[in-house]
């Protein structure tokens, strides 16, 4: 399986970006039964957990982005996104997708940059 995130850029504080998690290779009935998770992490750092969804639709959030995060996917087409709202410079970091537990799937990451 293959995991690709799109959608980080360069955005001023205050504003919102989607990022898109779209998978390939992975069978729609296991796609269906993974944990989709977003991390992100910046230099020097750990990866840090941000938001999860199950396969049954249970979300969790970290503390930093309760509210203004929201997790959500899309089994037909096996995908998941995370929707970011009031984005905060702490917000800078690289953020990855993962798929089924941090053992099976993971993106490259895609960039996101909060600055004035």
């Amino acid at each position: 399986g293959r995991v690709v995130e799109s959608g980080g850029g360069l955005v001023q504080p205050g504003e919102s970006l989607r990022l898109s998690c779209r998978t390939s290779g992975i069978i729609l009935s296991a796609f269906r039964s993974y944990a989709t998770d977003w991390y992100r992490q910046t230099p020097g750092n750990q990866r840090e957990l941000v938001a999860s969804m199950t396969s049954a639709g249970t979300t969790y959030y970290s503390d930093s982005v309760k509210g203004r995060y929201t997790i959500t996917r899309d089994n037909a087409k096996r995908a998941a996104y995370l929707e970011m709202n009031n984005l905060k410079p702490e917000d800078t970091a690289v953020y990855y997708c993962n798929v089924g537990g941090e053992g099976r799937y993971w993106g490259q990451g895609t960039q996101v940059t909060v600055s004035a």
